[in-house]
C-alpha cells in the first residue's frame, strides 16, 4: 500500500516473526549465542522466555534456519494445559506415526526414532513454543523423553521456548530435576529507548530504505509508548506509515505519532510496560 510512496521494497513491520529482520540487541544476540552454544555441545535443556511479542518465534525461525543437515528438528508450536496427549504431538512433530497407540507405545516408539538416529550420525532436536501453556505434569513428562542417553551424550536436546509463566514453573521444587538439566537459560527483557530507536531503522534498511523515514523524535516517542516490545513497535510504526501515506508525509513526525496513539488507545489497544535493559535471567 505505502511501500512505493516510500521507496521501500516491502512492509518493514510485517507482525510475522521473520529471522531475516531479526535485530539483534544485546539481549536477542545473546539469547541466539546460548541457543547454538547448547546444541553445538549437545546439552540436554535450553530454555528462552519473555514477553509477549518481545521475538522469542523470531529467535527460533533463526535457529531452524541455522540447522545442519544432520540434525532432525520436530516443532510443536501449539501446546495447552492437557498433557495426556503429549506424546501423540512429540511422534506428529516428526512426522511420525501416532494414531491408536497407547502411552506405552508411543514413548517407546519415539526412543527408538531417538536411537535410530543416533546410529545414523544424527541430532535430534525438539523445540516447544508457547511452553507456558503446559501444567507442571506435562513439563515433567518432557524431562522423562531426555532420559535416554548413550554414552556421553542425549539423544535428544529440547528447547522450551515461552512467556514468563514458564521461567516460574522450572522454579517450583517440583521441577527441580528438569531445571538442573537446563544448560542455556535467557530471559528476554524488552528494548531500550536506544535499542527501539535503532531497531526501527534496521528493519527499514531491510525493507530497502535509504534515507530516514521516522523522525528523531518520533522514534524516542514510539520506544516509549511501546515499552520497548518488538511486537508492538511493529504495529505502531506500520499504523504510522499508514496514516503518513494518507496525509502525503514523506517524513513521520511525532505529531503524526501522537495521532496513532492516541487512536489506539481509544480503542483499548495500546498499554505501555516500563524499559529496561537486557539482561541474562537464571532458572
Amino acid at each position: 500500500m505505502y511501500e512505493n510512496f516510500y521507496g521501500i521494497r516491502e512492509k518493514p513491520f510485517a507482525l510475522l516473526p521473520d529471522p531475516s529482520f531479526l535485530y539483534m540487541s544485546k539481549g536477542h544476540s545473546a539469547a541466539l549465542t546460548l541457543l547454538r552454544y547448547s546444541i553445538m555441545s549437545r546439552q540436554a535443556f535450553s530454555v528462552v522466555t519473555g514477553e509477549v511479542g518481545s521475538g522469542k518465534t523470531t529467535l527460533v525461525n533463526q535457529i531452524l534456519g541455522e540447522m545442519e543437515d544432520d540434525i532432525t528438528v520436530g516443532v510443536i508450536s501449539f501446546t495447552h494445559q492437557d498433557s495426556s496427549e503429549l506424546g501423540e504431538w512429540v511422534l506428529m512433530a516428526f512426522g511420525l506415526e501416532y494414531r491408536g497407540k497407547s502411552k506405552a507405545e508411543l514413548y517407546d516408539d519415539f526412543i527408538n526414532f531417538l536411537i535410530r538416529e543416533y546410529a545414523q550420525g544424527r541430532r535430534t532436536i525438539l523445540i516447544i513454543d508457547e511452553a507456558q501453556n503446559m501444567q507442571a505434569s506435562g513439563l515433567e513428562n518432557v524431562r522423562m523423553l531426555s532420559n535416554v542417553n548413550a554414552s556421553k551424550e542425549y539423544l535428544l536436546h529440547l528447547i522450551l521456548v515461552g512467556q514468563p509463566e514458564l521461567r516460574e514453573m522450572l522454579q517450583q521444587q517440583g521441577l527441580r530435576q528438569l531445571a538442573q538439566r537446563v544448560s542455556a537459560a535467557y530471559h528476554l527483557e524488552p528494548l531500550s529507548v536506544k535499542e527501539a530507536r535503532e531497531y526501527i531503522d534496521y528493519r527499514l534498511q531491510v525493507a530497502g530504505a535509504t534515507e530516514s523515514i521516522f523522525s528523531p523524535k518520533a522514534k524516542s516517542m514510539i520506544a516509549e509508548a511501546s515499552g520497548g516490545v518488538p511486537r508492538v513497535i511493529n504495529t505502531i510504526c506500520d499504523l504510522a506509515l499508514v496514516y503518513g501515506f494518507s496525509a502525503g508525509r514523506k517524513i513521520i513526525d511525532v505529531r503524526l505519532v501522537k495521532n496513532v496513539l492516541e487512536d489506539r488507545r481509544k480503542m483499548g489497544l495500546l498499554g505501555a510496560a516500563p524499559l529496561s535493559q537486557p539482561g541474562v535471567g537464571a532458572v
